[in-house]
């Protein structure tokens, strides 16, 4: 059974950024400044004053935040204009996308699945848009298309998100998304005949697909908000029941109907055997509530594991009554245990597989358990059987990120992806019981890993914490302080940062450049402990984590001011946005993309309110208002400061992290900007938050944001131009 998803400001003085030596140019560079003559494009300034706690704070930009008005169009239109006319200067831009191109060229493949006598799998030739799926009788039987998304719209810009089919695998449910919104449709199809077999299910959001046999099945969303549907506040998410033939207006509601069972997100997940349905509520992203029920009952009531939201538990698996819970309650890493259903309380449950120094991450098949641990963010995986004891410890092909190990009880080969950032990721399949690896497919990407390393290295942070650092780049390149650096980073939300290949990275790489990836506190490597130490009032940690990292590449000459850029994305935007705000001196390039920028309203816009674990909002205290202010992008932009060249990037169907964040942002720093260094944003048409983003866009993106790096790290041409 598939686990329920719903992702005081100066850090100390850097020491000689090269601002008093200057560093002889690197090959292909200049000394001359790409663009000093700029003009932005006029943002009107209101005049909204927000008082929090007897504070007012102004909010010249609020009109912004309306996305549906002509005047935001308007703004969205000339801002373009601007960002393109500049990247289209750049003389080695279509030199990138013509490299990334051929890079992403090459046959994808997906591990398969047997579902109703079929073999499905998903594959890519290459270029397209979007993967299509397939299907074949047997092993060597020849493949028919099954489901082509990329004929959903001609742009390539809706996208398959889901599917689901049911126990007999004769009925398929798929979700899709248009535009990239985080809002779907659920179509049902006669897997036989590929026909539709009744009306689309519409205004579904953050859902899974789980059937109850072959009768019907469970998802979840919100009410259609009032206003825009890609900025209105939602905030009670519910869980129906759709009973194949008949109308979604019939869809009963399972859980969330009432104020009591308010939540903002709501999921559902049946047992493999059909015997229950397992329920959970959170109303943040962190911690939640978990009931069940026992679909074997006429009437079947709703019935409490779980009922607070201080700890994050889930039913991973059932033999009979005996329910297999996954849990991190007095196990900040994560433990599983058991207990009967008829008395599923945590003062009833047993240990099975206890709580290690590693954080654990299960999985089932074949009938058996897999427990894959990360190991300073590197996988290891054990084999254990459903009385606990170890079978073997698995022999993975090398150091980096397994995962996979799932199917069903009865199935004796499983599949199991292996990637790192030099290796592209190759499919394995598993023998339960002999425990032998066999490789399935592994993709021909014109790219030698042999030609590069990856080193982890451990450096210190501002406290004193021990952060650990994964740093990988081309042989043999010279560490002068004068590498193309790009320093990632995310650090929120128990998001875990493990290595995994790139096309784009690889590309990067290729220019010599180096790619950096810290695993921040406030991410989920280290387990509960590290994750709440980069939360609410501790939110600081984060970024004193990664200015540290961009001091550690520095001082031990990987690259140098003139030469480093950070990147991040989402939360990884906020990263970005605060570290260049309070240490505008420490990098060249700044790369926020779709970021939590204004921690004033983040939360009153779409799902943001259930990210308060993380952040705290202004209204909690007055504490945390100061705080949140105190790091806040949008309030932290100070007239007169040189910030480094910075490039926004956004979609204007982001309904996750509505694009206002980065409009907001960028509009104060052209307002303020000092320096002769642009200051960008770069907003996609038809696009979201980045799921499901055509394979063509993100090429473009990625030329774009390498493009603007390298011309504003001073170079003319590419470092290493592919002949």
């Amino acid at each position: 059974m598939n686990r329920i998803l719903i992702t005081a400001l100066a850090a100390g003085t850097l020491i000689s950024c090269g601002s008093s030596q200057q560093p002889e140019p690197a090959p292909g560079t200049t000394t001359q400044t790409p663009s000093t003559a700029l003009e932005y494009p006029t943002t009107r300034k209101g005049n909204t004053v927000d008082t929090y706690f007897g504070n007012e704070v102004k909010d010249p930009y609020r009109w912004l935040e309306d996305d549906r008005s002509a005047e935001t169009e308007a703004w969205v239109k000339a801002q373009n204009e601007v960002t393109f006319e500049y990247l289209n200067q750049i003389p080695f831009r279509e030199e990138l996308k013509q490299r990334l191109t051929e890079l992403w060229n090459y046959e994808k493949l997906s591990a398969p699945s047997e579902e109703g006598g079929w073999i499905y799998f998903s594959k890519n030739n290459g270029l397209q848009n979007q993967s299509v799926i397939y299907r074949k009788k047997s092993e060597n039987a020849t493949p028919e298309v099954f489901l082509d998304p990329n004929k959903f719209s001609e742009d390539g810009t809706t996208s398959l998100s889901g599917m689901s089919f049911s126990e007999d695998g004769k009925t398929l449910a798929y979700s899709i998304s248009e535009g990239g919104s985080d809002w779907r449709k659920i179509i049902v199809m006669d897997a036989e005949t590929r026909e539709i077999k009744e009306d689309t299910l519409i205004d579904v959001k953050f859902s899974g697909l789980s059937w109850k046999a072959n009768e019907g099945f469970y998802y979840s969303s919100y009410d259609k908000p009032e206003g825009s549907e890609l900025s209105a506040k939602t905030d009670q998410h519910k869980l129906y029941y759709h009973k194949l033939g008949t109308p979604q207006s019939e869809d009963k509601v399972i859980f969330g109907a009432t104020p009591e069972q308010k939540h903002r997100y709501v999921g559902g997940s049946v047992s493999e055997d059909n015997r229950y349905l397992f329920i959970s509520a959170r109303t943040s992203t962190s911690g939640g509530k978990l009931f069940m029920m026992d679909l074997a009952e006429d009437n079947p009531s709703i019935d409490t594991i779980v009922g607070h939201e201080d700890s994050e538990s889930y039913v991973m698996d059932n033999r009979g009554s005996k329910l297999f819970i996954v849990t991190n309650l007095d196990a900040p890493n994560r433990k599983i245990v058991t207990v009967d259903a008829a008395n599923p309380q945590p003062e009833n449950w047993k240990d099975l597989i206890p709580e290690t120094e590693n954080v654990l991450s299960p999985s089932t098949g074949g009938g058996y358990i897999f427990t894959e641990y990360m190991q300073d963010a590197v996988s290891n995986v054990k084999q254990y059987d459903y009385e606990g004891k170890l079978v073997r410890e698995i022999d993975l092909p090398g150091i980096g990120t397994a995962s996979g190990f799932g199917g069903e009880k009865d199935e004796k080969d499983l599949y199991y992806s292996f990637t790192n950032y030099v290796t592209p990721g190759s499919i394995y399949k598993y023998n339960v019981e002999t425990g032998t690896s066999e490789l399935y497919n592994r993709p021909e990407v014109a790219f030698n890993p042999d030609n590069y390393t990856s080193e982890q290295v451990f450096y210190t942070s501002k406290d004193g914490t021990k952060v650990p650092i994964i740093i990988t780049y081309k042989k043999g390149i010279e560490m002068n302080g004068k590498n193309p650096t790009i320093l990632y980073g995310y650090g929120g939300f128990n998001i875990s940062l493990t290595p995994s290949f790139s096309i784009a990275n690889a590309v990067w790489m290729e220019q010599g450049g180096i790619y950096a990836v810290p695993n921040l506190r406030g991410g989920g490597e280290y387990g509960k402990d590290w994750h709440d130490a980069g939360t609410k009032l501790q939110k600081q940690n984060v970024f004193d984590d990664f200015i540290a990292a961009a001091e550690y590449l520095i001082e031990n000459n990987y690259t140098s001011r003139d030469y480093l850029a950070i990147r991040g994305g989402s939360n990884g935007g906020l990263l970005v946005g605060a570290t260049m705000t309070q240490r505008p001196d420490l990098m060249k390039v700044a790369l926020p993309a779709v970021g939590v920028l204004d921690m004033l309203r983040y939360h009153t816009f779409t799902a943001g309110a259930g990210w308060a674990y993380d952040y705290g909002t202004a209204e909690d205290s007055e504490e945390m208002f100061n705080y949140l202010k105190g790091y806040s992008p949008v309030h932290n932009v100070e007239s007169g400061e040189e910030y480094p060249a910075t490039l926004v990037t956004t979609g204007d169907h982001d309904d996750r992290v509505v694009p206002a964040h980065s409009f907001k942002f960028a509009a104060e720093l052209q307002d303020k900007q000092a320096g002769d260094d642009p200051v960008l944003i770069r907003i996609e048409t038809n696009a979201g938050h980045g799921a499901g983003t055509p394979v063509s866009k993100t090429i473009e993106q990625y030329a774009d944001i390498f493009g603007f790096t390298l011309y504003n790290m001073g170079f003319n041409k590419l470092p290493n131009p592919v002949k």
